[in-house]
């Protein structure tokens, strides 16, 4: 298939990129270097040759987006690229409903004007906002009610492409499209080909392995007093080669018409603590860690039920262990401890 990727030099994005390719699709990348990096895409190209194309581009600007569609005959687009920082998202909501929203709708008027049928969608479980106690873990047909503005942009476009998808069959013209609504992503390609390199970093087990190799002083633990056995959120953390390698399962499977939704997780959470323990044991390093304030809308725990792409499409999680995940990450950390070179 010939495949673009919005935010294809990101994190997720580049690991899908580096799944298509072993898989002998051609990509073409399209992102507009907010927060991706020239050097994912560097290592990308040198890969896949001439099955890689670049687009330093906005997903705003449709026109660019039709010509690319247009020229390297795309049939299938999976869309990463979007700002994911839930304070962030409080403090300029404008910009994540310009970007995550009116940025989707873009990208999706882009593929209708080529006949682009198929749509991948990286959502997100911040669409379900606080899950009551008795729906964790969490299946799709829990309740969707998000606390902040990240994830009510993610459910804006969930309800965008399906009302795309019921005026396109009105109109004998089929889209499908999948939502996969993902929990904590974690680790780095096993051959440490690409990794995990945000600038600036706000997730825990990144934070502590820049503990681990003297670039932090410490970690703070946002909240100790949750109504958890230790005390610190619960969190499912998926490895990014099992998250792309579900997105392109999603993808093989598509049928015209397909309005697919999947949890994608491992079906068990870890508390903070026990994440913190996990990089000590990893890296042979102390990671001293201090207690913070909670942090205003995150819930106690999220941890989903990924049964439904289990049965559906076959997909189980191959890293489940949680110190083999980390493991991948430190390997990319301590090779790239500057991260990438762009």
């Amino acid at each position: 298939m010939n495949v673009l990727v919005s935010g294809g030099a990101g994190y997720i994005g580049s690991h899908a990129c580096l799944s298509l390719l072993d898989a002998g699709h051609e990509v073409t990348i399209v992102d507009n270097l907010h927060m991706g990096h020239l050097g994912a895409v560097r290592v990308l190209e040198g890969l896949g040759g001439d099955r890689v194309r670049f687009l330093q581009c906005d997903i705003l600007d449709r026109a660019r987006l039709v010509e690319a569609m247009k020229a390297h005959r795309i049939d299938t687009v999976m869309h990463f690229a979007a700002l994911a920082e839930v304070g962030e998202s409080v403090r300029d909501p404008l910009a994540y409903y310009r970007n995550n929203t009116a940025g989707t709708i873009s990208l999706i008027e882009a593929c209708e004007a080529c006949d682009v049928e198929r749509f991948v969608f990286s959502s997100t479980c911040a669409t379900y906002g606080e899950p009551a106690p008795e729906r964790i873990p969490i299946r799709e047909d829990c309740p969707q009610a998000p606390m902040n503005p990240y994830g009510r942009s993610k459910l804006m476009v969930e309800h965008v492409l399906h009302d795309r998808a019921h005026a396109a069959a009105m109109a004998d013209r089929p889209f499908a499209y999948a939502a996969l609504r993902y929990f904590n992503v974690a680790g780095a390609d096993p051959e440490t080909r690409l990794g995990e390199d945000h600038r600036p970093e706000s997730h825990l087990l990144p934070i502590c392995l820049q503990v681990a190799l003297g670039q932090r002083d410490a970690i703070t633990v946002f909240g100790t007093d949750y109504p958890t056995p230790d005390g610190t959120c619960i969190r499912d953390y998926v490895h990014v080669s099992d998250l792309v390698r579900a997105h392109l399962m999603v993808m093989d499977a598509l049928e015209p018409g397909d309005q697919r939704h999947y949890n994608i997780g491992i079906g068990r959470g870890y508390s903070v603590h026990e994440c913190v323990e996990a990089c000590r044991r990893v890296t042979g390093h102390p990671i001293p860690a201090k207690e913070g304030a909670r942090r205003p809308g995150d819930p106690p725990e999220l941890t989903a039920d990924p049964t439904r792409i289990r049965e559906e499409l076959g997909f189980n999680a191959e890293h489940t262990d949680l110190d083999g995940i980390i493991s991948t990450a430190w390997n990319w950390f301590q090779a790239h401890p500057d991260g990438y070179e762009d």
